[in-house]
């Protein structure tokens, strides 16, 4: 029996015709609810409700553990604040670490690249095999949480245990806390415990005056110390400056 090589070709042509229109068509409809989620941007952010901190340096001791920090340097510390003269005085705590800002001044700065805000969790990070250790994101945090690691001569900080929320795992000053002053998640998410605090509570961030907008959150901290401090930093980056100047 003989076959028609051109009605089969014809066929053939039609049928792909008609599967490249549908997948066209496909192309352009609206996206699906799961796949709406999963479009939608993380900001993992943290609160601290200083009301629970003790002070111990739990979280400190984690997060130099995790990293191996060297000594003299810190990816997070606790701030004491101290009010009053004897015997009428008071200590309040306020945990410090990387604010991973919506709009972040280090980002800005860096000439090769090495510090970016990640896209799929607004994560900030460094890029140690890009960064040149020249230090211009130090002095532009106005939060102060950068440093440049003596052993590796690149600038380091916090960027919230990445590594292990990516398997999720709290970070490490989370998981640490004795008193639970710290709660991580996404921000975006108004289902998450995080969000859901931070509707129902006052909450204040460092220095809104700079514009950042911070994604580290306070209830109840005191900042009165705050101005002292920055006042102390823009001393001693200053200093820095002069000394690189004279060598």
């Amino acid at each position: 029996m003989k076959t028609n090589v051109s009605s089969t070709r014809r066929d053939f042509l039609h049928k792909l015709g008609v599967s490249a229109a549908a997948t066209a068509v496909a192309g352009t409809q609206p996206l699906t609810a799961h796949a709406a989620v999963r479009k939608r941007n993380i900001q993992y952010a943290m609160l601290i409700d200083t009301r629970r901190c003790t002070g111990c340096h739990a979280c400190s001791v984690a997060c130099k553990a995790e990293y191996d920090v060297p000594l003299g340097v810190n990816r997070s510390w606790v701030e004491y604040v101290e009010k009053g003269d004897y015997p009428n005085v008071t200590r309040n705590f306020l945990p410090r670490l990387c604010n991973h800002c919506d709009h972040p001044d280090c980002v800005s700065v860096c000439p090769t690249g090495a510090t970016y805000k990640r896209e799929e969790d607004g994560v900030v990070v460094i890029d140690e095999d890009v960064c040149i250790g020249c230090g211009y994101c130090i002095q532009a945090c106005p939060y102060d949480m950068r440093f440049l690691n003596p052993v590796t001569g690149t600038a380091e900080k916090c960027d919230f245990c990445e590594h292990l929320v990516s398997k999720g795992i709290q970070p490490a000053c989370v998981e640490t806390c004795i008193g639970s002053a710290r709660i991580f998640g996404d921000i975006n998410d108004p289902t998450s415990e995080i969000a859901q605090m931070i509707a129902t509570n006052p909450v204040s961030v460092l220095r809104p005056d700079k514009g950042t907008e911070p994604n580290v959150y306070y209830i109840a901290a005191d900042h009165s110390g705050e101005h002292e401090r920055q006042r102390n930093r823009y001393v001693r980056v200053t200093t820095h400056r002069k000394q690189k100047i004279r060598r």
